[in-house]
Formats: structure tokens, sequence, C-alpha cells
């Protein structure tokens, strides 16, 4: 499966990543199956923040809330693995409840997509980046 993300939503990841490199960060996906149209920061509110995330959960009702309302579809999250492993970690995988969603994780220099397919189960998806010149 190949996904479409728009060079200023990478742009973006990795910049949020690069404030906090000791520590994950996380954030929304909006869009649809075939593409990532937005991001949203979130507080990584996990009690270990250097090796876990937690979305803050106001932001995750907040995104359903305005789904349910009309507003862009919530498609998976973000986060940032300051151990430089582009890839599911064996915490990612038991966390890993919400098939059907997208997780894209960013190390360092490398950003990868998975589909969570069912519980723990993740299929890598291939990314479309293009280049977004709006303002």
């Amino acid at each position: 499966m190949l996904v479409r993300i728009s060079s200023k939503s990478i742009a973006a990841i990795r910049a949020h990543a690069a404030e906090t490199p000791d520590e994950e960060v996380c954030g929304l996906l909006f869009g649809t199956v075939e593409a990532v149209e937005a991001v949203q920061r979130c507080a990584n509110v996990a009690e270990t923040p250097a090796t876990r995330f937690e979305i803050d959960p106001a932001a995750l009702i907040a995104a359903h809330k305005a789904e349910r309302a009309g507003g862009a579809k919530l498609i998976g999250h973000y986060h940032s693995h300051p151990n430089g492993m582009c890839a599911p970690s064996e915490a990612d995988r038991a966390e890993a409840l919400d098939a059907g969603r997208y997780w894209l994780i960013v190390a360092g220099a490398e950003i990868g997509l998975w589909h969570v397919e069912a519980p723990g189960h993740f299929v890598e998806c291939g990314i479309d980046v293009w280049l977004d010149i709006s303002n």
C-alpha cells in the first residue's frame, strides 16, 4: 500500500521530533486511506516519555468529536523513537489495538509508516511524499 503525505507534514513531524530528541513525541494523522492530509501535534502524557508515548486523551476526544461533527477524519497517529529504530517496538505492538489505523514513526532522518491490520499486527506501507508549496 502506498500512502501520500505532503512535504509540509513530513517537515512538521521531523521538527516536532527534533525539539525533544531524547523523548518520544506524538501527534495525530488526519485524511483518507490513500493520503495523510494533515497532522496535529499532541502532548505525550506517558509516565516515561523517553521510551513510551501516550497521546493526550483530551486531544483524542476532541479529534473524535470534530470528526463526528463533519471535521477531518482521524486515520492514525505519529510518534518518534529516540532509540533510532524506525520500526514498531514491542511496546508499540502491545498498544496497537486500533485495527485500520496508521502508525507513522520517525527515528532520526528515517520515517516509516505502518497500517494496523489486526491488534498487534503491522503491515509496512510505502510513503509517497508530494511537494506542498502552499502557504
